[in-house]
């Protein structure tokens, strides 16, 4: 039996037994409550034992730490509840407008969920471009010309998501049909404007062929009856620069004579064609060099006959290379198949210049010279940094070609290329012959052994390779005269160092400077030669300082004409035009018109006019000097 009784004065009290059905065994606890003195006392008879047990508890009183630890996290967190709560309501001031809103959104990210919807639209919408990714454009589709219309007409006409869809891939399919339309066009006319010759250099030409004729110190020996010997002496070195670019010809033999340290010692052999080669000689003879200079051309070397070259007579002559090559570049050439890339190295193989015998010359050099023992070969779109005598040291090792492999290297476009870059493999032919992963090798800078030349077959291997790419309609390989030479050099090329050479100049406008810098010759390969405009801007400076300072070199102002005989010429062409109009026209060498016509005559070139244009402008009666401002000129085409 239980019982309990409580007593309240001061401190309050209780007592509880349990008396079992033993009378002997009677328990009895007290408790005493003392709520002044804030503790408990607990007091049990047991048997006549009194047990005494005093919890004491204790007093609850807020300090000011606490209170100051308090309020410093409140400064801290309830700005950044209201920084939250403000983002949020602006994020969704349109969606969210009520706090049960805004607990729908952030209660599930307080709680660690988060609220899937955004990403299953996402999901839904790549479902539909995957869908739509194989569907055909419909050709009755009328498609928006810009963003904004397309805006327009999904608010306008309520688009759903696949037509939204169709809409956006039929746009980006016509952006990048006329991005890369745009691109072959670029490619196109640059391919015709490498082609092309600039006005400066075909006026050189020209009045240089006429200096030829009428200037006896033009027409003089190259080189001196006496230094003749030296052209087959041994102890020499012997450079070949085989080109119809008088300035690109006078830039690599100046380069070459600055960077060496005996200029004396070098022989250059400028080989050219035949309509070039009386201005060729008219500048390095009115330009004398340190070096010894010899000019010849084509129809001066009893070698070189129909008989002795009739492949490449073939080549220069037959109606479908021909064709090929001047022909319509964009006829049979399915854009939509092929790379900008791959496109500019087709044109780049059309160019003109290698139906031209000169860019094969290099493959009869052991005939041309047949007193020399090693030679230099250049491209006449170098540019010479460093003395080339150590080449002559380099052991081959009984190579005949001591060149730079395009293989290896950092540039990866550039030092990448290997025989699938030049060939077709899928021609039986070559797939049975070549290896696709053969390293090719780099024509601009080589160094010849005549001597091992002599011994093997390369020239009748170079022709055969010709003729039977003639009888495939060209489909053997693209890129010139460098893929015959690879394969009619093959075991016979020795690697030297590649900071002998370094290439890419006109077709890589990343290339590294510091690279230029350290490179012994720098080689402009490619569509960007640095005379022409299309050329880089950072790499010209490279050639264009030997090109002005051979150009500005003291007593050759009869070839300071780029900028002064430039605007001099058109104005020139001024008074022509106004004579023409007029129906003046010369009579005896001299002009007939009247004076008004003289007005603002030698206005600008009052000095050097009578200096400079003597030297350009001559009739059979007398000298022409007849100078007219901008201004003047332009006023009088106008009336």
């Amino acid at each position: 039996m239980h019982w309990c009784s409580i007593e309240s004065e001061s401190s309050i009290g209780c007592d509880c037994g349990v008396v079992g059905s033993d009378e002997a065994a009677t328990t009895t606890m007290q408790l005493h409550f003392s709520p002044g003195m804030r503790s408990i006392t607990i007091s049990t008879n047991n048997n006549g034992f009194i047990d005494l047990m005093k919890i004491k508890v204790a007093a609850r009183h807020i300090s000011y730490r606490t209170l100051f630890h308090t309020i410093l996290i409140l400064a801290f967190l309830l700005p950044f509840v209201f920084i939250l709560t403000a983002v949020v309501t602006l994020e969704g001031v349109n969606k969210c407008s009520s706090f049960d809103c805004l607990g729908r959104r952030w209660g599930p990210r307080l709680l660690g969920r988060v609220d899937d919807s955004g990403q299953r639209l996402v999901r839904d919408f790549y479902k539909i471009l995957n869908q739509v990714s194989t569907e055909e454009i419909p050709e009755d589709l009328k498609l928006p010309k810009s963003f904004n219309q397309l805006i327009s007409e999904m608010k306008n006409k309520k688009y759903n998501a696949k037509d939204f869809a169709l809409m956006l891939k039929g746009m980006m399919e016509r952006s990048e049909r006329e991005i890369r339309e745009s691109k072959f066009s670029e490619l196109m006319n640059k391919h015709f404007a490498a082609s092309a010759i600039p006005k400066g250099i075909y006026c050189l030409s020209l009045r240089l062929t006429d200096e030829y004729s009428t200037n006896a110190h033009a027409r003089r020996q190259l080189p001196a009856p006496e230094l003749l010997p030296l052209l087959s002496d041994n102890l020499y070195y012997h450079f070949v620069l085989s080109t119809d670019n008088i300035l690109a010809a006078s830039v690599v033999v100046t380069s070459a004579v600055q960077s060496s340290v005996k200029p004396e010692k070098i022989v250059f052999h400028v080989i050219t064609d035949k309509k070039t080669y009386a201005g060729m000689h008219s500048w390095f003879a009115l330009n004398p060099s340190p070096a010894i200079v010899e000019v010849k051309g084509v129809h001066q070397f009893d070698w070189l006959t129909r008989e002795n070259i009739p492949v490449l007579e073939a080549v220069e002559n037959h109606f479908g290379i021909r064709n090929y090559y001047h022909g319509n570049h964009m006829a049979g050439a399915n854009l939509s198949e092929i790379t900008p890339r791959t496109f500019a190295s087709k044109l780049q193989a059309r160019s003109p210049k290698y139906i031209s015998l000169l860019n094969h010359l290099r493959i009869y050099l052991p005939e041309l010279f047949p007193n020399l023992d090693k030679v230099v070969f250049l491209d006449d779109d170098i540019v010479v940094q460093r003395d080339l005598s150590p080449l002559w040291e380099i052991d081959l090792g009984g190579k005949v070609n001591g060149a730079v492999e395009t293989c290896k290297g950092e540039d990866e476009w550039v030092m990448s290329k290997r025989f699938r870059n030049y060939f077709n493999f899928s021609h039986p032919l070559i797939a049975k012959n070549l290896n696709p992963d053969e390293c090719a090798w780099a024509y601009g800078m080589n160094i010849f052994d005549l001597r091992a030349w002599r011994k093997t077959n390369i020239r009748d291997t170079y022709h055969t390779w010709v003729k039977e790419n003639l009888k495939s309609n060209l489909t053997m390989w693209k890129l010139g005269t460098l893929p015959p030479a690879l394969i009619a050099f093959k075991g016979h090329v020795k690697a030297i160092d590649p900071s002998w050479h370094m290439l890419g100049l006109g077709y890589q406008n990343k290339t590294d400077i510091e690279s230029v810098e350290k490179a012994a010759v720098i080689h402009y390969n490619g569509q960007s030669k640095p005379w022409l405009q299309i050329g880089f801007e950072h790499l010209r400076p490279f050639w264009t300082k030997i090109h002005e300072k051979h150009l500005n070199c003291q007593g050759n102002s009869f070839y300071h004409f780029s900028s002064q005989f430039t605007i001099i010429w058109r104005n020139l062409c001024c008074v022509m035009t106004v004579l023409d109009s007029t129906n003046l026209w010369f009579e005896d060498g001299k002009f007939l018109v009247k004076k008004a016509l003289l007005v603002g005559l030698f206005v600008r070139y009052k000095s050097s006019a009578a200096k400079v244009l003597p030297k350009f402008m001559k009739s059979s009666s007398e000298l022409i000097a007849v100078v007219m401002a901008p201004t003047v000129g332009h006023s009088m085409v106008e009336h």
